[in-house]
């Protein structure tokens, strides 16, 4: 990409637009950086900041602009940006025309941080440059510069990542479900399962395309793939691809069976987390990566921070961090992990889906409900409607304070107390990453 004396409008000042900004600042382009919010402190050298109201003005002399996540493209500024024909891309696409190395990118619903981060380690194993951004914190651009050439990028890639996205284009992709969520932003299910489609639209049959069987909505992505398709599953043999077979993780290839580990030998624990390992397996081994390799970090690697993170045990009853649950089949998965007697804490910012499979196993597996956040109202609600008893929800307003102080004055040793909020964080805190933290450091100091 040449942006040697182009004009870049970057829009959106959290770390994928502060990146993208630099990046274009480094390659030549006269950078602005916009953001609606008036009090940010953003101060880059050589990089026009413009915080506030975005009107057409900012438009004017623009070649190129780059958009955050966090920015939908129905912004009206955008819109008006399409109609003068001016070129619109989004920071993973930055990345890819940056990256020296093949991608492996990652998306779906629930799973893409843990598979990220297991895949990041599995691709050590053979390259000596490996570099590991896109949704889980680091901005991809950043990674693309840092990795060069002769290594291998892991990606964890999001729906608002894929909207602005026309050419991005990984060597391997692979979505690892599809359930509702963002449809805030989105507006349907299909338009959603759509931004996640768009990961492989771009590949061809040199790349690969790794695909959940057991997922109704991924399984039948294959009838729109123009890449080899292999697929991975916990729950039956496949003549192809990743699965369980006699109680142990194998990947079928070419004809050859590779033994990965049994389930028990596999860091991680939970149905869900077999099947991160199953797809983070299987591209790691379709990018080169030794079975053998595979095997011994699968028994090693013990989770990421925020996912069913075990936190400290108080007076026999241990507390467990699952602020990444931002959805409710996160949630679900959650509460699938433990036998039940779960003090669970749940709400935030209410992300308007659907409670009835979430709220039956609360009612079969939970021992106590506590409530935080704008979701509360909602969730008492619904809770109430499947007879979950009302003596066993409690409210805590807006503090995690208050929350965990529940929790302790009502827990026994049998039981767990669980943060797995099934909701988005934004009501309370800037991200899940800063409530998972609180939620620690409150139960660490009791």
């Amino acid at each position: 990409m040449d942006l040697e004396n182009k004009k870049v409008l970057v829009i959106g000042a959290a770390r994928s637009g502060i990146a993208a900004a630099k990046i274009a600042k480094k390659f030549g382009a006269n950078v602005i950086l916009s953001d609606a919010k008036e009090n940010l402190d953003v101060n880059i050298a050589g990089v026009e900041v413009r915080l506030g109201k975005q009107n057409e003005e900012l438009l004017s002399g623009v070649d190129l602009i780059i958009v955050s996540p966090a920015v939908p493209i129905k912004i009206p500024v955008l819109k008006a940006a399409l109609k003068k024909n001016i070129p619109i891309i989004s920071e993973v696409e930055l990345a890819y025309d940056l990256a020296k190395s093949p991608i492996c990118a990652v998306t779906g619903t629930n799973g893409k941080t843990t598979t990220v981060t297991l895949l990041g380690l599995l691709l050590k194993e053979k390259f000596s440059k490996v570099g590991v951004g896109g949704n889980i914190g680091v901005p991809l651009s950043e990674v693309a510069l840092e990795v060069g050439a002769g290594g291998y990028l892991a990606a964890e890639i999001s729906s608002y990542q894929m909207e602005a996205t026309k050419n991005f284009k990984p060597h391997i992709s692979a979505i690892l479900n599809v359930t509702p969520d963002h449809l805030k932003r989105h507006g349907s299910m299909e338009v959603y399962q759509l931004m996640k489609e768009k990961i492989f639209s771009q590949q061809t049959a040199e790349d690969f395309l790794i695909l959940n069987y057991d997922d109704e909505r991924t399984r039948e992505m294959i009838d729109r793939a123009a890449c080899k398709v292999l697929y991975f599953s916990r729950q039956r043999a496949l003549a192809e691809g990743a699965f369980i077979k006699n109680n142990s993780l194998v990947i079928k290839f070419n004809g050859e069976v590779h033994k990965l580990c049994t389930i028990d030998e596999l860091g991680i624990k939970g149905g869900h987390n077999v099947e991160n390992a199953l797809a983070a397996s299987l591209i790691a081994f379709l990018a080169g990566v030794e079975a053998g390799k595979i095997s011994s970090v699968l028994k090693s690697f013990q989770g990421v921070e925020h996912r069913i993170e075990f936190v400290k045990e108080i007076n026999g009853v241990k507390y467990y961090n699952d602020s990444k649950a931002t959805n409710t089949d996160s949630a679900i998965k959650a509460l699938e992990t433990f036998a039940g007697h779960i003090v669970l804490i749940a709400g935030g910012d209410d992300k308007g889906t659907d409670l009835t499979e979430f709220l039956n196993l609360v009612k079969e597996r939970v021992d106590w409900l506590i409530l935080v956040g704008d979701a509360a109202a909602r969730f008492k609600a619904c809770a109430l409607e499947k007879n979950f008893p009302a003596e066993k929800i409690l409210e805590a307003g807006y503090s995690m304070e208050r929350a965990v102080e529940l929790a302790k004055e009502i827990s026994q040793p049998t039981q767990v107390v669980l943060l797995s909020p099934a909701c988005a964080s934004f009501d309370m805190y800037s991200d899940f990453e800063e409530r998972g933290r609180d939620f620690k450091r409150i139960v660490r100091e009791l």
